[in-house]
Protein backbone atom coordinates (compact mmCIF):
# COMPACT_ATOMS: atom_id res chain seq x y z
CA UNK A 1 0.00 0.00 0.00
CA UNK A 2 2.92 2.14 0.87
CA UNK A 3 4.25 1.76 -2.27
CA UNK A 4 1.10 2.54 -4.04
CA UNK A 5 0.74 5.80 -2.48
CA UNK A 6 4.76 6.87 -2.77
CA UNK A 7 3.71 6.29 -7.06
CA UNK A 8 0.78 8.05 -7.28
CA UNK A 9 2.53 10.86 -5.40
CA UNK A 10 5.31 10.53 -7.52
CA UNK A 11 2.30 10.50 -10.21
CA UNK A 12 0.87 13.99 -9.22
CA UNK A 13 4.36 16.05 -8.97
CA UNK A 14 4.88 14.99 -12.56
CA UNK A 15 1.60 16.60 -13.19
CA UNK A 16 1.79 19.66 -11.00
CA UNK A 17 5.22 19.87 -13.16
CA UNK A 18 3.77 20.51 -16.47
CA UNK A 19 1.88 23.81 -14.74
CA UNK A 20 3.43 27.24 -16.18
CA UNK A 21 4.73 27.44 -12.80
CA UNK A 22 6.27 23.73 -12.80
CA UNK A 23 6.58 21.38 -9.60
CA UNK A 24 10.11 19.89 -10.23
CA UNK A 25 11.96 16.82 -8.62
CA UNK A 26 14.48 16.11 -6.25
CA UNK A 27 17.00 13.89 -5.80
CA UNK A 28 15.59 14.55 -2.05
CA UNK A 29 12.50 13.56 -2.84
CA UNK A 30 11.25 16.55 -0.69
CA UNK A 31 8.52 17.74 -3.08
CA UNK A 32 6.62 14.34 -2.28
CA UNK A 33 7.15 14.96 1.27
CA UNK A 34 5.45 18.55 0.72
CA UNK A 35 2.58 17.12 -1.07
CA UNK A 36 2.21 14.17 1.59
CA UNK A 37 1.75 16.83 4.62
CA UNK A 38 -1.56 18.70 2.43
CA UNK A 39 -2.93 15.78 -0.10
CA UNK A 40 -4.31 12.45 1.00
CA UNK A 41 -4.02 9.52 -1.30
CA UNK A 42 -7.91 10.11 -2.45
CA UNK A 43 -7.16 13.98 -3.16
CA UNK A 44 -3.87 12.91 -5.17
CA UNK A 45 -6.24 11.05 -7.42
CA UNK A 46 -8.93 13.36 -8.09
CA UNK A 47 -6.04 16.46 -8.21
CA UNK A 48 -4.43 14.07 -11.55
CA UNK A 49 -8.14 14.48 -13.65
CA UNK A 50 -7.38 18.48 -13.00
CA UNK A 51 -6.03 20.55 -15.03
CA UNK A 52 -4.87 24.09 -14.65
CA UNK A 53 -7.50 25.96 -16.64
CA UNK A 54 -10.78 25.79 -14.79
CA UNK A 55 -13.23 22.99 -15.57
CA UNK A 56 -16.82 22.40 -14.97
CA UNK A 57 -17.75 20.13 -11.95
CA UNK A 58 -19.81 17.97 -15.04
CA UNK A 59 -16.89 17.73 -17.25
CA UNK A 60 -14.83 16.63 -14.02
CA UNK A 61 -17.01 14.06 -13.24
CA UNK A 62 -17.18 12.28 -16.24
CA UNK A 63 -13.68 11.93 -15.98
CA UNK A 64 -13.92 10.34 -12.34
CA UNK A 65 -17.79 8.93 -12.09
CA UNK A 66 -15.61 5.79 -11.70
CA UNK A 67 -14.61 6.40 -8.18
CA UNK A 68 -17.84 8.47 -7.47
CA UNK A 69 -21.40 7.40 -7.95
CA UNK A 70 -22.57 10.71 -7.71
CA UNK A 71 -21.77 14.01 -8.36
CA UNK A 72 -23.02 15.22 -5.24
CA UNK A 73 -19.95 13.34 -3.81
CA UNK A 74 -17.44 14.54 -6.38
CA UNK A 75 -18.57 18.08 -5.58
CA UNK A 76 -18.23 17.55 -1.63
CA UNK A 77 -14.91 16.20 -2.03
CA UNK A 78 -13.81 19.26 -4.18
CA UNK A 79 -14.79 21.64 -2.03
CA UNK A 80 -13.11 20.03 0.81
CA UNK A 81 -10.39 20.72 -0.95
CA UNK A 82 -10.63 24.10 -1.98
CA UNK A 83 -11.07 25.16 1.73
CA UNK A 84 -8.27 23.06 2.57
CA UNK A 85 -6.21 25.33 0.09
CA UNK A 86 -5.26 22.53 -2.19
CA UNK A 87 -7.07 23.46 -5.64
CA UNK A 88 -8.52 26.59 -6.78
CA UNK A 89 -12.50 27.00 -7.70
CA UNK A 90 -14.75 29.67 -9.65
CA UNK A 91 -18.28 30.19 -10.30
CA UNK A 92 -19.98 31.18 -13.62
CA UNK A 93 -23.46 32.32 -13.78
CA UNK A 94 -25.96 31.83 -16.66
CA UNK A 95 -28.93 33.36 -15.93
CA UNK A 96 -30.42 31.78 -12.26
CA UNK A 97 -28.22 28.71 -12.99
CA UNK A 98 -24.13 28.94 -11.09
CA UNK A 99 -21.96 26.69 -12.20
CA UNK A 100 -18.63 25.49 -9.93
CA UNK A 101 -15.08 25.58 -11.55
CA UNK A 102 -12.35 23.63 -10.69
CA UNK A 103 -8.57 23.86 -11.29
CA UNK A 104 -5.14 23.02 -10.23
CA UNK A 105 -3.38 25.42 -7.81
CA UNK A 106 0.22 25.36 -8.16
CA UNK A 107 2.84 24.95 -5.11
CA UNK A 108 3.66 29.08 -5.72
CA UNK A 109 1.56 31.37 -6.13
CA UNK A 110 -1.18 28.61 -4.51
CA UNK A 111 -1.39 26.17 -2.10
CA UNK A 112 1.73 27.03 -0.05
CA UNK A 113 0.06 30.44 0.69
CA UNK A 114 -3.50 29.12 1.40
CA UNK A 115 -2.11 26.90 4.54
CA UNK A 116 -2.05 30.31 5.97
CA UNK A 117 -2.79 29.64 9.84
CA UNK A 118 -2.41 26.06 9.55
CA UNK A 119 1.45 25.87 9.06
CA UNK A 120 3.20 23.17 10.99
CA UNK A 121 6.47 23.26 11.47
CA UNK A 122 7.68 20.33 9.44
CA UNK A 123 5.45 21.31 6.26
CA UNK A 124 6.94 24.85 6.33
CA UNK A 125 10.74 23.50 7.31
CA UNK A 126 10.09 20.73 3.69
CA UNK A 127 8.32 23.72 1.61
CA UNK A 128 11.76 25.66 2.66
CA UNK A 129 14.05 23.14 1.82
CA UNK A 130 11.90 22.39 -1.58
CA UNK A 131 12.16 25.63 -2.39
CA UNK A 132 15.93 26.29 -2.00
CA UNK A 133 16.69 22.36 -3.53
CA UNK A 134 14.63 22.80 -6.71
CA UNK A 135 11.69 25.23 -7.09
CA UNK A 136 13.71 28.72 -7.45
CA UNK A 137 15.77 27.70 -10.18
CA UNK A 138 12.31 26.56 -12.04
CA UNK A 139 10.34 30.01 -10.78
CA UNK A 140 13.51 31.84 -12.33
CA UNK A 141 13.75 29.61 -15.66
CA UNK A 142 12.04 31.63 -17.92
CA UNK A 143 13.01 35.14 -16.51
CA UNK A 144 9.57 35.99 -16.37
CA UNK A 145 8.59 36.64 -12.87
CA UNK A 146 5.36 35.84 -11.17
CA UNK A 147 5.58 39.13 -9.29
CA UNK A 148 6.98 42.68 -9.94
CA UNK A 149 8.41 45.48 -8.02
CA UNK A 150 7.01 48.85 -7.71
CA UNK A 151 8.72 51.87 -6.27
CA UNK A 152 7.66 53.45 -2.95
CA UNK A 153 5.31 56.49 -3.65
CA UNK A 154 7.81 58.73 -1.54
CA UNK A 155 10.60 57.68 -3.26
CA UNK A 156 9.24 58.87 -6.97
CA UNK A 157 9.70 62.70 -8.04
CA UNK A 158 7.00 64.25 -8.96
CA UNK A 159 8.88 65.32 -12.08
CA UNK A 160 9.27 62.04 -12.85
CA UNK A 161 6.72 60.41 -15.48
CA UNK A 162 5.46 57.01 -13.95
CA UNK A 163 3.27 54.78 -15.86
CA UNK A 164 -0.31 53.91 -14.45
CA UNK A 165 1.31 50.34 -13.41
CA UNK A 166 3.86 51.72 -11.10
CA UNK A 167 1.36 53.64 -9.50
CA UNK A 168 0.40 52.37 -6.05
CA UNK A 169 -2.08 54.91 -5.19
CA UNK A 170 -3.37 54.79 -8.92
CA UNK A 171 -3.31 50.96 -9.06
CA UNK A 172 -5.50 50.40 -6.02
CA UNK A 173 -8.08 53.15 -6.71
CA UNK A 174 -8.72 51.41 -9.78
CA UNK A 175 -8.04 47.97 -8.53
CA UNK A 176 -11.24 46.35 -8.57
CA UNK A 177 -13.81 44.79 -5.30
CA UNK A 178 -13.64 43.68 -3.25
CA UNK A 179 -9.89 43.87 -1.36
CA UNK A 180 -8.73 41.68 1.00
CA UNK A 181 -5.80 41.87 3.66
CA UNK A 182 -4.42 38.34 5.30
CA UNK A 183 -1.50 37.99 7.54
CA UNK A 184 1.81 37.53 5.55
CA UNK A 185 2.95 33.51 5.32
CA UNK A 186 6.62 33.97 5.03
CA UNK A 187 6.37 35.94 8.34
CA UNK A 188 3.49 33.70 10.02
CA UNK A 189 6.07 30.71 9.12
CA UNK A 190 9.26 32.11 10.41
CA UNK A 191 7.14 32.91 13.95
CA UNK A 192 6.19 29.49 13.84
CA UNK A 193 10.45 28.49 14.08
CA UNK A 194 11.31 30.79 16.30
CA UNK A 195 13.24 33.13 14.00
CA UNK A 196 10.66 36.04 13.73
CA UNK A 197 10.47 39.35 11.03
CA UNK A 198 13.57 41.37 12.21
CA UNK A 199 12.30 44.29 10.08
CA UNK A 200 8.57 44.65 11.06
CA UNK A 201 6.00 43.46 14.14
CA UNK A 202 3.17 44.34 10.87
CA UNK A 203 1.94 40.87 9.69
CA UNK A 204 -1.50 41.77 8.31
CA UNK A 205 0.00 43.07 4.89
CA UNK A 206 -0.59 40.83 2.46
CA UNK A 207 -3.50 41.72 -0.35
CA UNK A 208 -5.56 39.99 -2.88
CA UNK A 209 -8.40 41.81 -5.37
CA UNK A 210 -11.57 40.78 -7.03
CA UNK A 211 -12.11 37.09 -7.73
CA UNK A 212 -8.67 36.12 -5.59
CA UNK A 213 -9.78 38.04 -2.76
CA UNK A 214 -13.56 36.55 -2.67
CA UNK A 215 -11.68 32.52 -2.73
CA UNK A 216 -9.46 34.28 0.18
CA UNK A 217 -12.39 35.37 2.35
CA UNK A 218 -13.96 32.44 1.46
CA UNK A 219 -11.62 30.23 3.03
CA UNK A 220 -11.41 32.51 6.27
CA UNK A 221 -7.81 33.51 5.79
CA UNK A 222 -8.43 37.37 5.55
CA UNK A 223 -10.52 39.91 5.83
CA UNK A 224 -12.54 41.95 3.27
CA UNK A 225 -11.12 45.69 3.37
CA UNK A 226 -12.17 49.27 1.74
CA UNK A 227 -9.52 51.37 -0.19
CA UNK A 228 -8.76 53.63 2.48
CA UNK A 229 -7.78 50.77 4.63
CA UNK A 230 -5.76 49.46 2.30
CA UNK A 231 -3.63 52.31 1.86
CA UNK A 232 -3.09 52.93 5.11
CA UNK A 233 -1.78 49.69 5.57
CA UNK A 234 0.74 49.84 2.68
CA UNK A 235 1.91 53.07 4.19
CA UNK A 236 2.63 51.37 7.48
CA UNK A 237 4.56 49.18 5.28
CA UNK A 238 6.18 51.71 3.26
CA UNK A 239 7.28 53.03 6.34
CA UNK A 240 8.53 49.72 7.81
CA UNK A 241 10.83 49.47 4.64
CA UNK A 242 8.91 46.62 3.55
CA UNK A 243 9.38 46.37 -0.78
CA UNK A 244 5.74 46.26 -3.07
CA UNK A 245 5.28 43.42 -4.71
CA UNK A 246 1.95 43.18 -6.72
CA UNK A 247 1.32 39.77 -9.03
CA UNK A 248 3.24 40.53 -12.24
CA UNK A 249 0.25 41.80 -14.66
CA UNK A 250 -1.15 45.41 -15.57
CA UNK A 251 -4.32 44.65 -13.23
CA UNK A 252 -2.90 42.03 -10.70
CA UNK A 253 -4.42 39.58 -8.48
CA UNK A 254 -2.58 40.59 -5.17
CA UNK A 255 0.48 42.28 -3.68
CA UNK A 256 2.81 41.39 -1.03
CA UNK A 257 4.73 43.48 1.13
CA UNK A 258 8.56 42.26 1.57
CA UNK A 259 11.29 42.04 3.98
CA UNK A 260 14.35 40.41 3.17
CA UNK A 261 14.32 38.19 6.06
CA UNK A 262 11.76 36.27 5.80
CA UNK A 263 10.23 36.73 2.35
CA UNK A 264 10.35 33.45 0.09
CA UNK A 265 11.32 35.17 -2.81
CA UNK A 266 13.81 38.04 -1.80
CA UNK A 267 15.46 35.60 0.59
CA UNK A 268 15.88 32.60 -2.22
CA UNK A 269 16.77 35.45 -4.73
CA UNK A 270 19.66 36.81 -2.91
CA UNK A 271 21.22 33.51 -2.81
CA UNK A 272 22.09 34.20 -7.08
CA UNK A 273 25.24 36.47 -7.65
CA UNK A 274 23.00 38.73 -9.52
CA UNK A 275 19.41 38.61 -8.82
CA UNK A 276 18.07 41.94 -9.79
CA UNK A 277 18.08 40.36 -13.28
CA UNK A 278 15.20 38.04 -11.84
CA UNK A 279 13.34 40.84 -10.17
CA UNK A 280 10.75 42.86 -12.96
CA UNK A 281 11.38 46.23 -12.11
CA UNK A 282 11.56 49.74 -13.88
CA UNK A 283 14.04 51.75 -11.30
CA UNK A 284 17.19 51.79 -9.61
CA UNK A 285 18.66 53.35 -7.30
CA UNK A 286 21.69 55.46 -7.18
CA UNK A 287 23.55 58.19 -4.74
CA UNK A 288 25.21 61.41 -5.36
CA UNK A 289 28.34 60.82 -3.82
CA UNK A 290 28.68 64.61 -3.03
CA UNK A 291 26.02 64.91 -0.61
CA UNK A 292 26.19 61.36 1.04
CA UNK A 293 27.57 61.31 4.13
CA UNK A 294 28.14 57.71 4.93
CA UNK A 295 25.35 57.58 7.61
CA UNK A 296 24.77 54.04 6.88
CA UNK A 297 20.73 54.20 6.91
CA UNK A 298 20.28 52.94 3.34
CA UNK A 299 22.38 49.66 4.20
CA UNK A 300 19.91 48.90 7.33
CA UNK A 301 16.96 49.60 5.23
CA UNK A 302 17.84 47.33 2.19
CA UNK A 303 16.12 44.48 1.96
CA UNK A 304 18.66 43.09 -0.79
CA UNK A 305 21.95 43.69 0.53
CA UNK A 306 22.18 45.74 -2.43
CA UNK A 307 24.26 48.71 -1.00
CA UNK A 308 27.59 49.03 1.65
CA UNK A 309 29.29 52.28 2.33
CA UNK A 310 32.52 52.69 1.08
CA UNK A 311 34.97 55.92 1.88
CA UNK A 312 32.23 57.37 3.96
CA UNK A 313 29.93 57.26 0.99
CA UNK A 314 26.99 54.77 0.07
CA UNK A 315 27.65 52.39 -3.52
CA UNK A 316 24.42 50.61 -4.70
CA UNK A 317 25.27 47.40 -6.31
CA UNK A 318 23.00 47.28 -9.47
CA UNK A 319 23.05 43.62 -10.16
CA UNK A 320 21.15 43.42 -7.01
CA UNK A 321 19.19 46.57 -6.58
CA UNK A 322 15.44 45.81 -7.81
CA UNK A 323 14.48 49.52 -7.69
CA UNK A 324 11.89 49.43 -5.03
CA UNK A 325 12.93 52.60 -3.24
CA UNK A 326 12.99 52.04 0.58
CA UNK A 327 16.43 54.01 0.93
CA UNK A 328 15.13 56.53 -0.76
CA UNK A 329 12.80 58.25 1.82
CA UNK A 330 14.71 58.29 5.16
CA UNK A 331 18.11 59.33 3.30
CA UNK A 332 19.09 62.29 5.81
CA UNK A 333 21.32 64.30 3.18
CA UNK A 334 18.38 63.40 0.18
CA UNK A 335 21.47 61.82 -1.72
CA UNK A 336 20.23 58.89 -2.95
CA UNK A 337 17.53 59.09 -5.76
CA UNK A 338 15.53 56.45 -7.39
CA UNK A 339 15.87 56.73 -11.08
CA UNK A 340 13.74 55.03 -14.01
CA UNK A 341 15.33 52.60 -16.17
CA UNK A 342 16.04 53.45 -20.15
CA UNK A 343 13.88 50.11 -21.08
CA UNK A 344 10.35 50.13 -19.77
CA UNK A 345 9.21 46.36 -18.82
CA UNK A 346 5.66 46.18 -19.45
CA UNK A 347 3.28 43.74 -17.38
CA UNK A 348 0.98 41.22 -19.42
CA UNK A 349 -2.33 42.42 -19.81
CA UNK A 350 -3.84 40.23 -17.01
CA UNK A 351 -2.72 37.15 -15.36
CA UNK A 352 -3.40 34.08 -17.48
CA UNK A 353 -1.55 36.90 -19.76
CA UNK A 354 1.49 35.71 -17.86
CA UNK A 355 0.85 32.50 -17.42
CA UNK A 356 0.64 32.38 -21.22
CA UNK A 357 3.94 34.41 -21.95
CA UNK A 358 5.79 32.03 -19.09
CA UNK A 359 4.51 28.85 -20.36
CA UNK A 360 5.60 30.40 -23.93
CA UNK A 361 9.10 31.13 -23.01
CA UNK A 362 9.23 27.58 -21.88
CA UNK A 363 8.27 25.81 -24.79
CA UNK A 364 11.29 27.94 -26.74
CA UNK A 365 13.71 27.51 -24.39
CA UNK A 366 12.40 23.23 -24.53
CA UNK A 367 13.04 23.95 -28.75
CA UNK A 368 16.06 25.48 -28.11
CA UNK A 369 17.42 22.96 -26.08
CA UNK A 370 16.42 19.84 -28.63
CA UNK A 371 17.58 21.72 -31.57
Amino acid sequence: MVEVDQDIYKEFAIHLDKLPIGYPATDSGVELRVLKHLFTPEQVKIGLKLKFQPEPLKRIFKKLKKTFPSIEELEQKLDEMYFNGLINRGTRKEGDIEEKYYFLAPFVIGFFEYQLNRLTKEFYNDAEEYMKEAFWEEFNVTGIPQLRTIPLEQSVEPEQLIATYDDLKEMINNIGEPIAVMDCICKQGHDLIGDPCKKTKLRESCFSFRTAAISMIEKGIAREITKEEALKIIEKAEDEGLVLQPSNSGKPFAMCTCCGCCCGVLTNQKRFPEPAQFFATNFYAEVDPDSCIGCGICVDRCNMDAIHVENATAQVDKTKCIGCGVCVPTCTSEAMKLYKKEEEIIPPRNTMDSYRAIMDKKAELARAEKS
